[in-house]
């Protein structure tokens, strides 16, 4: 196996004598941008950092546009977190919460919490979601029964995260993939589940991805593929928040021109990119045409 990118790359890999295809993604630079944009309790920046390496895990055996998004709700401290992986490989993230964290994050004990997964493109009305049932406790196991439900398939899900990195880790059995005698091979995904057990947190943070499939599944003939490369960005645009304004109509655009003193300014979450239109600019939006005084900071 040729070395790939130490962080920020997604790799799929094949392990070939047992017939399973996987996953694996290391998020450096791009998590760290995500985490330093608000001062995350500890169990909650785990937990962001997770599901931020799981949709870029989910980006990895699929052929789509637009974007893959996991959203999770709840009516408890933690009220919304977010993550994104585009068809090019831009991540972007955010949670919102407003008590005390816990210091365990258990998600079946979240209150009135909904998680969904969310694939395609919103502008073109082109979109899937499918809905994760939340009584397991960790995110791994819930994204597990997903797939069990969804595709009839077993899937095996390991994910861990600090302040510096976010990695993730995807193993899915499928009929037909791998070697010649990997169908015959029923041993195979007990064997890979038993190997992927032996996996601890520190570990997984700690190894490069090269490195980490070696050490666990050198007898499993390894196959890597062209790793992908990741990286921070935001899908924000002036054209989409023109949007959002027309939206609001003109009674609230005139309001808020006039409490914020002739110009409204419009802040991305998942940037900081920040948007102003004057009085102008927010009469050629009510009237159908672009803000061609907008500006962006």
């Amino acid at each position: 196996m040729e070395n790939v990118l130490a962080e920020d790359v997604l790799h799929r890999f094949l392990l070939e004598r047992a017939g399973v295809r996987g996953v694996i993604v290391r998020l450096g630079s791009a998590w760290r941008e995500v985490a330093g944009r608000a001062d995350y309790p500890a169990p909650l920046l785990d937990l962001l950092g997770q599901t931020l390496a799981a949709s870029a895990l989910l980006t990895g055996n699929i052929k789509f546009e637009g974007a893959l998004s996991v959203e999770l709700k709840s009516q408890g401290a933690l009220r919304l977190l977010f993550a994104e992986c585009t068809d090019a490989g831009r991540l972007r993230g955010l949670a919102r919460w407003n008590a005390e964290i816990p210091e365990s994050l258990t998600l079946n004990e979240l209150p009135q919490a909904l998680m969904a997964i969310t694939i395609g493109k919103a502008e073109r009305g082109q979109r899937y979601q499918g809905l994760v049932d939340l009584n397991h406790p960790d995110l791994a196991g819930a994204l597990e029964n997903y797939f069990q439900q969804s595709e009839q398939l077993p899937a095996r899900f390991v994910l861990a995260a600090n302040e510096q990195h976010a990695v993730g880790l995807m193993l899915q059995k499928v009929p037909g993939e791998g070697g010649h005698d990997a169908q015959h091979d029923e041993d195979g995904w007990p064997r890979v589940e038993h190997l992927t057990a032996t996996l601890g947190r520190d570990e997984l943070l700690s190894t490069q991805p090269e490195e980490l499939l070696y050490r666990l599944y050198h007898e499993e003939t390894v196959q890597l593929f062209k790793p992908r490369p990741l990286a921070f960005g935001c899908s924000c645009s002036r054209e989409r928040v023109e949007a959002m304004l027309r939206s609001l109509g003109r009674e609230e655009i005139e309001a808020t021109l006039e409490a914020q003193q002739g110009t409204i300014e419009v802040t991305c979450e998942f940037c900081a990119r920040t948007y102003h239109f004057d009085r102008v600019d927010a009469e050629h939006l009510l009237s159908g045409g672009t803000a061609a005084n907008s500006t962006v900071q």
